[in-house]
This record gives C-alpha cells, sequence and structure tokens, in this order.
C-alpha cells in the first residue's frame, strides 16, 4: 500500500478499534480488487459501480467469505 492508503488504514484502525495489522492489503489483494472495480465499472458503464462493488465485497468479506469466491461469483 503506498503511504496515503497506510495513513487511511491507520486512521481507520484507530477510530473503529480494528486491529491495524487486520487491514493491510496483500499484493495479490490488490490487484483483484482493482480488477473487480475494473470489471463493475466497464460492465455497468458507470464508474461509480466500481467502489460500491468494493464495498459490497469488503461486507461479504468481512463475514467470512473468501475474496477468491467473491470475485469468481462477480466475474
Amino acid at each position: 500500500m503506498d503511504d496515503w492508503l497506510k495513513e487511511r488504514a491507520d486512521a481507520l484502525a484507530a477510530s473503529s478499534g480494528v486491529d491495524r495489522a487486520s487491514l493491510d492489503l496483500a499484493n495479490a489483494d490488490v490487484r483483484t480488487l482493482l480488477d473487480l472495480a475494473k470489471v463493475a465499472a466497464h460492465e455497468s458503464g458507470q464508474r461509480t459501480n466500481a467502489p460500491l462493488l468494493c464495498y459490497l465485497v469488503g461486507l461479504a468479506r468481512g463475514r467470512g467469505a473468501s475474496l477468491d469466491e467473491l470475485a469468481e461469483a462477480i466475474r
């Protein structure tokens, strides 16, 4: 993650009480999320669907689903 994103992750962890380490993104996860954002924007024709889809993925991920399973369902 770049410095800007790390700072936002620090702020999110501090304000939510979530363990900061749990907010680190692996390179493979970054690639998957960016790919899903691209799919959302291009297939729907609405760029605003990209962050919204990633938020939905985050909700599902937070409830125990794997990122790979979620990505497969979306693709």
